[in-house]
């Protein structure tokens, strides 16, 4: 598996990367019963003004296995997508693409939420160090769990 940067400007992966989002989230929308994601509802030209950095993860030369998009200040990197493809679950993809982001943090803290009944992303993060921060209704009845890491 290749990590690489990308970008969504570039075109096929913008269509590609949106794609992905629209297939990962519609997973995380069963698994909280919510599909009120605001990524899940993204135009392509919505993802490309997104001030994110992105790094992907390709398998088998140029498939787009997983993507991982973030936001840094000099003190804090925060995870705004984590998404792999629903074929290739379970497989380590999100564990080597947010390991990647953390490497890159270096000493700043680390922030990510996800949707507050998505087991697998959450014992993903808490598997990795990261620490419930607390959880938030952004929504009327749409829940989050916030992490960082470290932890305390």
């Amino acid at each position: 598996m290749l990590i690489a940067e990308v970008s969504p400007a570039d075109d096929p992966l913008g269509s590609q990367l949106l794609a992905l989002q629209q297939a990962s989230y519609a997973i995380e929308a069963e698994l909280i019963k919510d599909d009120r994601i605001p990524p899940l509802h993204e135009s392509l030209d919505e993802l490309r003004a997104q001030p994110l950095l992105w790094l992907a993860a390709m398998a088998g030369g140029d498939r787009l296995a997983g993507a991982v998009a973030w936001e840094e200040t000099p003190a804090e990197v925060d995870i705004n997508r984590l998404i792999v493809h629903p074929d290739l679950l379970r497989r380590g993809i999100g564990r080597t693409l947010v390991k990647e982001v953390m490497a890159r943090a270096g000493e700043r803290r680390i922030v990510v939420s996800t949707g507050r009944d998505n087991a697998p992303a959450r014992a993903l993060y808490e598997r990795l160090g990261f620490g419930l921060r607390g959880e938030l209704e952004v929504i009327p009845g749409l829940w989050i769990a916030q992490y960082g890491h470290p932890a305390a």
